[in-house]
């Protein structure tokens, strides 16, 4: 590696860093501001507000890191651009391709390492977060194991009030099953005090409950002991993903309960398109590299003001287009995989062409 090649990564990790750090302190900032009223009202420690906060970054360190790689390509190259630093490097023989291998290849390590932030940190400082808004803040949020509701295939709907994870035990329990021809018309019900699943036979058995079978007007009403069940599809270890919302699973649980989903009946296309923006997402900080560096290596009046109102106006620009193509992909217009890379497609094409024109 060159000095100037380690000069050009410094700089750029230096303002990357610093970028973070300032959109961090800003955010929680901001919603400590908007939860202060919730933390006097429930008396939370200090101790759990700071653990808060902390569950609280890795979220937003996620979401920044594309816009601080970006301002890092802007202020970097644009304070060189400035300084007539850039122009020595061309005097000399150096091409703006030349000078992008160090900052693209930064930003490729940063995207790695991202995908792995954002598919196994994140998701489990989420459950931390939750954790606290349900046993401090007295959030509107099932605790954990409670309410749990959930179609367990084409026909079939499960309800269990709570699920003792311990002893794998559900109670208070109801399986709704439907006509496959007629899927608003009831064939069978079946209440029970409690389910336990057998692990060794792969079957869940039910207690002191009844079964209730309609035909027409006609109801058949049978009560029973203990009945096995061998007809439903879950085990215990899936019921967690049942209530688990899609930001606190990693990338294996996204990828599981894609599957569950499509066993079960459900459309998947939703928990496909956050499955797949877990690799599209951190890409972007690699495309914006391609976009940040022809930006900023032609010298315009404003200065630095100008790069941050770019980088803004850039970071609104990329976001909204992302919600517009999930909005499109959710609703079914879009495959779910399309739905994840159209933003980062329609950009890095834009950065092509723009790359291309830009003086070399």
């Amino acid at each position: 590696m060159k000095i100037i090649d380690r000069y050009f990564i410094k700089q750029f990790l230096q303002t990357i860093a610093f970028g973070l750090l300032a959109f961090a302190i800003i955010f929680v900032v901001i919603d400590m501001m908007e939860k202060l009223d919730d933390f006097i009202d429930e008396s939370v420690p200090n101790l759990i507000v700071f653990e808060y906060y902390i569950y609280f970054i890795p979220e937003i360190l996620r979401l920044m890191t594309p816009v601080a790689v970006f301002l890092a390509c802007l202020f970097t190259t644009g304070k060189m651009t400035n300084q007539n630093e850039l122009t020595a490097l061309r005097s000399a023989g150096v091409s703006l391709y030349r000078m992008m291998i160090p900052y693209l290849a930064a930003a490729l390590i940063i995207s790695i390492f991202s995908i792995y932030f954002g598919g196994y940190v994140v998701p489990l400082a989420n459950k931390g977060k939750v954790n606290i808004e349900v046993n401090y803040m007295k959030k509107d949020i099932p605790p954990p194991g409670s309410n749990i509701f959930f179609q367990d295939s084409n026909n079939k709907i499960v309800t269990i009030s709570y699920f003792d994870v311990l002893n794998q035990v559900a109670n208070r329990i109801s399986i709704q099953e439907f006509n496959k021809r007629n899927p608003v018309e009831m064939v069978s019900r079946i209440d029970a005090i409690k389910m336990k699943y057998d692990s060794l036979k792969n079957q869940w058995d039910a207690y002191n409950g009844t079964i209730r079978y309609f035909n027409g007007i006609k109801e058949t009403i049978n009560e029973f002991k203990t009945l096995t069940i061998k007809s439903l599809n879950f085990k215990p270890k899936d019921i967690k993903f049942k209530q688990e919302k899609a930001e606190e699973m990693s990338i294996p649980e996204l990828k599981a309960f894609c599957k569950n989903q499509e066993r079960t009946g459900n459309d998947p296309t939703r928990t496909l398109i956050e499955y797949y923006s877990r690799f599209s997402f951190p890409l972007s900080s690699f495309i914006v590299v391609f976009i940040g560096l022809p930006l900023s290596a032609a010298k315009r009046r404003g200065g630095l003001a100008l790069q941050f109102g770019l980088s803004l106006l850039f970071t609104f620009f990329y976001l909204g287009f992302m919600k517009i193509s999930e909005a499109f992909g959710k609703n079914g217009v879009l495959d779910p995989l399309l739905t994840a890379w159209f933003a980062n497609i329609v950009f890095i094409c834009f950065a092509i062409i723009n790359l291309i024109r830009v003086r070399k």
